[in-house]
């Protein structure tokens, strides 16, 4: 190769000004050919234009310099008037010469000189063929009338002194900002706002108008009034703005026909200028305009990016961001591509979301919207989807490319995404908080089939409330439950806590009991310092550090909290440990301060004896009256946990459980289950669960429950005999989701025994992939029908189900009318209670508001009293207004609406998904506890109250309790509820306690039932017809008025006409059943449950009295935690637990 190959070529020299008009010389003499390659034409025109036109800075230059000379010349033409000294007289000479000085004129025509030659020059660059084009221009005019007749007069001395009308170049210098401005823009290469940019424009024609007319009818009047330049100014203003006062008026009719041309200008131009001025103002309205730079860096601001905003949407976000008192201060920032709704845009201009609510119409994957947001400063980003759309799978794909467009333009941003769909779920994991409305929808109603309203309780501990609501209500029950629904989950460090830190050391089964006994706080979990993990319940062989992060339940956070201390010298002598006469004093709720006022007793922490003695740890059975011996005693709960005395069962429930050999009723036909993962999971970033499974998978045929195969020749769910009872779902299709309603029914912590069968009611036949996930579980069918279809619920089984679960439909959730989207749902169900009373319907709706239609009763009178109760609550300002409403307390119906606070919560809460993941069992960390519930019987009653049945619970088995759901039997009236308490059941004596157990001074508990026995309903409903009769008897001993017979006489023939409709509906399913060959042994006639209600007191004060058939929540620990401990020891400790009772799950677990 040659060294001419080889040698690098020097760099080509810098451009300097004479290489811009001579080109490069340095290569002239140089036998090589160099070619440059220029985006426009080397020649010195285009090196002209793109200095004077195209290069935006150096245009922006001359277009300011000519913006000065136009303000120059105007300047100086008031320089001259206040310098001239017309003669007086009338005649054309005034009008037509001035005196102009000789130092005023040198300047002018130098001035107009530089215009002249600028304006010949960019008229030469912008030259493209056709000359008129440029000079009928009325810019170039109006150059043409102020700059070449003072180039005349320097060859013509004479006409120095002729007038020339210079004041028309303030319209140049109009035009010259217009020019000016679009430049300013090229070259910063941003956009301001258009209606700055108007109303710029807007006052500047203003300006030119009245400068124009003032100059033009001063000088005019040189041969009148000669009036000056601040008294035709004030003729201007009056003229223009209409008044018209004719104090001052032109005398000469030049200056005359000036105004009228001047008016008829206005009256054409202003409106030009206002109507597109008011179309940018609609446009801005709709766009919302721009978030200020300036603010989002001096002040704190949320984006909330959605497809489509709706009014119930919005007001849920609000109310929850805004209910937490350091978000005061936070601006919310509305990203939607859709315009302002009607009753949207009604409520953002209520002035208490009008400052701090700004409504932006644009796309999120637009960087440009996204700047206008100031996304890249945003504190979080909630990125919701639109559950209204028929394809809900679309929707998560715009969900999806709404958060990648986030996360590439704002990547510091923290992102809280909604999901939908669970298969869609991995595509967002980035971000930093997502919730799939299907995984927690279908886990959440799961649950509600094994703990009662298990929605209920979830909602409400999402849900910010101060616990105020209901108190003014005359209901007993109305207020405990509004009281106890104030309760949410909160954290702190423990070395910082007065609840927790005096228990740094001990077990946190220790620290739960003690802290929930002094201060009235329930402990649930706690996550370590060096562990990411929440753990819920880790047991009591966990001990507490300092470093530790607690999580607990109580009314507010410990740092809004007042501590007042109460001497013990009040407590009654003989007394147990909570029958004191004064409640826990968290329910002092000083609602202006923000705190709860909590009266400490001044105990020790020790181990917890009754006060009349009584022997250590054992259950002691009491006498039959209950009044001739003492209290029977709790074990105390030990500071650290001894395995040997542990019993991680519970005592109270009557279960049992044999998982190694079937019983005798059973056969032989009993499949064995083994414990381990389902080996085919639907979707991508399901969490792995360990769950009860069949040794082998179940062929697709065996899961269809109403038709035989080769393998089984069952075709109704009667013919499998079935020990337990029935959950039936209804859905539109086998959605991924609905793998998550199996596994918590499934999971390994659920005893075989208590393994309901699942019915999977679906009006679309399963795919392939469906099937294949599901094969592995046991008791698992499905069967192809509609929820509008009587036969198709009698062949799935229905009245062999305790639980029937209504899922909304997709293809209904987008109706013309949006709250017409449940109208199906709604009349499906109201049908099917009406068919099957006794039958457990848990109902999801789309909207919330439609819950009031669920178990409608045209002429119940106490729901018309609850309609009152809502109202009231929703205009005193309640997040929670729909709770009083009995579907929703009972835990009947849902609305994954509900569970959007959960997201907006995460904001100030960050361990909120992960607390309610852990607790609907979608998420197991290895050693955390599991939510389940227990039955309060008869039996159970002698520990009096919950904060003896927490002792009991955390001494014996070491679970931590959380709530209540408790079920009461009342009697309607006209008016309002009456509670019937158990002083007044003179003629039910015989199905109390051998105690004599009665419902607690001022508790208004009435008879208790639970809602899936039948078996109490007939006696319930004679007793009920006898209370209501001594009720009307007392009513007219008391009162002397006859309309209280006539009430009794028209609830006796209301009870008659539904008993009368009752049998019509038995017949008919009767009916149904014998022509589809179906054994109709199973359905009998099913009392109505419309005399009881039920609801959920979360965190109950400890001097809560238990009744019959209450149901506890209950937090038990992890079985696995207990796997290291002997199989002697755990034979000996209990025989009803899944991990502690039999040696293989030790083996199965293990492996």
């Amino acid at each position: 190769m040659s060294d001419l190959d080889t040698e690098v070529l020097p760099l080509p020299p810098r451009y300097r000004f004479r290489d811009l008009l001579l080109g490069d010389q340095s290569f002239q003499n140089d036998d090589r050919v160099q070619v440059e390659f220029y985006v426009n034409e080397n020649t010195f025109k285009e090196r002209l234009k793109l200095f004077f036109i195209k290069n935006q800075r150096s245009s922006l230059r001359i277009r300011l310099f000519n913006f000065s000379l136009k303000l120059l010349t105007c300047l100086l033409y008031i320089i001259r008037v206040l310098l001239d000294n017309p003669a007086l007289g009338i005649g054309w000479a005034p009008i037509l010469w001035v005196e102009r000085k000789m130092a005023l004129w040198a300047i002018q025509v130098i001035v107009a000189t530089i215009s002249f030659l600028e304006t010949m020059l960019l008229i030469y660059l912008s030259y493209k063929g056709n000359i008129w084009e440029q000079i009928i221009r009325v810019s170039f005019i109006l150059e043409m009338v102020n700059t070449l007749p003072f180039i005349i007069t320097i060859f013509w001395p004479p006409l120095r002194n002729l007038f020339i009308p210079v004041f028309l170049n303030c319209w140049l210098a109009k035009h010259a900002l217009e020019n000016m401005i679009n430049d300013f823009h090229r070259a910063i290469l941003r956009t301001q706002s258009a209606m700055f940019n108007q109303v710029l424009i807007l006052f500047c024609t203003l300006l030119c108008l009245v400068f124009t007319g003032t100059c033009g009818i001063q000088h005019l009047e040189r041969a009148g009034e000669n009036l000056n330049l601040l008294t035709s100014f004030y003729f201007c203003i009056v003229t223009f703005s209409t008044v018209g006062y004719g104090d001052v008026t032109p005398k000469i009719w030049p200056s005359q026909f000036l105004v009228v041309i001047m008016i008829g200008v206005a009256l054409v131009v202003l409106p030009l200028q206002f109507e597109e001025l008011v179309y940018l103002w609609m446009e801005r309205q709709k766009s919302g305009g721009n978030y200020s730079r300036h603010r989002a860096q001096t002040e704190k601001h949320v984006v909330l990016c959605v497809s489509s905003l709706k009014i119930d949407l919005l007001m849920d976000f609000l109310n929850e961001f805004y209910a937490h008192p350091r978000l005061q201060d936070y601006y919310v920032v509305i990203l939607c591509p859709t315009e302002m709704d009607v009753q949207v845009r009604r409520v953002l201009q209520i002035p208490l979301w009008s400052q701090r609510v700004i409504y932006l119409q644009g796309s999120a994957l637009k960087d440009q919207d996204l700047m206008r947001a100031k996304m890249d400063n945003g504190e979080a980003c909630f990125i919701l989807s639109s559950r209204n759309e028929v394809d809900r799978t679309a929707a998560d794909h715009q969900t999806i490319l709404r958060a990648w467009a986030v996360k590439d333009f704002a990547p510091n941003c923290p992102l809280y995404v909604q999901i939908l769909k669970p298969e869609n779920k991995f595509h967002v994991k980035f971000a930093d908080h997502v919730v799939c409305e299907e995984e927690c929808k279908y886990a959440m109603l799961a649950l509600n089939c094994i703990c009662p309203a298990t929605s209920t309780l979830i909602t409400l501990l999402v849900h910010t409330s101060r616990g105020q609501e209901g108190q003014e209500s005359p209901e007993q029950w109305q207020r405990m439950y509004g009281r106890c629904s104030g309760n949410e989950v909160y954290h702190i460090r423990m070395g910082d806590s007065k609840f927790f830190r005096e228990y740094e050391g001990k077990s946190f089964t220790y620290a739960a009991f003690h802290a929930h006994k002094k201060y009235g706080v329930c402990l649930i979990g706690l996550k370590r310092e060096d562990d990411k993990s929440i753990l819920l319940n880790p047991g009591p062989r966990h001990i507490l550090a300092a470093s530790d992060t607690c999580f607990y339940i109580n009314i507010t956070k410990e740092e809004n909290s007042a501590f007042i201390f109460k001497q013990e010298e009040k407590q009654k002598k003989g007394q147990g440990l909570y029958e004191g006469p004064s409640r826990l004093p968290v329910h002092s709720i000083i609602a202006s301060m923000g705190t709860v006022a909590m009266d400490l007793q001044n105990t020790e922490c020790r181990p917890s004896q009754s006060g009349g003695g009584g022997g250590g740890n054992k259950l002691m059975v009491p006498t039959e009256n209950g009044s001739g011996s003492r209290r029977p005693s709790i074990a105390p709960v030990l500071e650290l946990a001894d395995s040997s005395a542990l019993l991680p069962c519970d005592l109270l429930s009557d279960q049992s459980e044999d998982e190694v050999t079937p019983s005798d009723d059973e056969g032989l036909s009993v499949v064995e289950y083994v414990k381990g993962y389902p080996p085919n999971s639907p979707y991508i970033g399901s969490s792995p669960t360990l769950c009860h499974l069949l040794p082998v998978k179940a062929p697709f045929c065996c899961l269809r429950l109403d038709k035989g195969c080769k393998h089984n020749s069952y075709e109704d769910a009667k013919a499998y005999g079935f020990k337990n009872k029935l959950i039936i779902v209804s859905a539109e299709t086998a959605g991924n989701g609905l793998y998550n309603f199996i596994v918590p029914l499934r999971a390994y912590y659920r005893s075989r025994k208590e393994l309901n069968p699942i019915v999977l009611l679906l009006d679309n036949k399963p795919d392939h992939h469906f099937l294949e996930a599901i094969c592995c579980f046991p008791m698992v069918y499905y069967m192809e029908g509609s929820v509008d279809n009587l036969d198709s619920l009698l062949q799935c089984g229905i009245i062999y189900a305790d639980n029937l679960v209504v899922v909304d439909k997709e293809s209904t959730m987008s109706a013309e009318e949006d709250y017409m989207a449940d109208a199906k749902t709604i009349v499906n169900v109201q049908t099917m209670f009406r068919l099957f009373p006794s039958l457990s319907i848990t109902t999801e709706l789309t909207h919330p508001s439609n819950m009031r239609f669920m178990q409608f009763r045209a002429k119940d009178s106490y729901s018309l009293a609850l309609s009152k109760l809502e109202k009231r609550e929703r205009e005193n300002g309640s997040n929670l207004a729909f709770m009083f409403r009995l579907p929703f307390a009972a835990g009947r119906v849902f609305s994954i609406s509900m569970l959007d606070t959960l997201l907006y919560q995460s904001f100030v809460k960050d361990y909120m998904i992960s607390i309610t993941r852990l607790l609907l069992g979608l998420d197991t960390t290895p050693g955390s506890g599991y939510l389940c519930a227990m039955k309060i019987t008869e039996d159970d009653l002698w520990i009096r109250t919950y904060g003896r049945l927490f002792q009991k619970l955390c001494s014996s088995s070491a679970e931590i309790p959380i709530g209540i759901y408790r079920t009461e039997c009342h009697v309607f009236t006209s008016e309002s509820q009456v509670s019937v308490n158990m002083e007044d059941r003179e003629d039910t004596r015989e199905v109390k306690g051998p105690w004599g157990t009665r419902a607690g001074p001022g508790s208004g508990h009435g008879c208790h039932l639970s809602s899936g026995d039948p078996a109490e309903h007939p006696l319930l409903r004679r007793k009920s017809l006898q209370w209501a009769r001594k009720l009307s008897r007392r009513g007219t001993k008391h009162t002397g008025k006859v309309p209280a017979a006539t009430e009794w006489v028209n609830q006796q023939r209301l009870s008659l006409y539904r008993r009368s409709e009752r049998q019509e509906l038995s017949e008919l399913v009767k009916n149904r059943m014998k022509h589809l060959g179906l054994p109709t042994t199973g359905y009998d006639e099913m009392n109505d449950q419309q005399n009881t209600l039920s609801y959920v007191l979360i965190n109950p004060p400890p001097d809560t009295r238990l009744e019959p058939n209450d149901i506890v929540y209950l937090i038990r620990s992890d079985p696995l935690a207990h796997v290291a401990s002997s199989s002697q020891s755990r034979k000996s400790s209990c025989s009803n637990k899944l991990s502690s009772c039999n040696p293989e799950t030790r083996d199965e677990t293990q492996l």
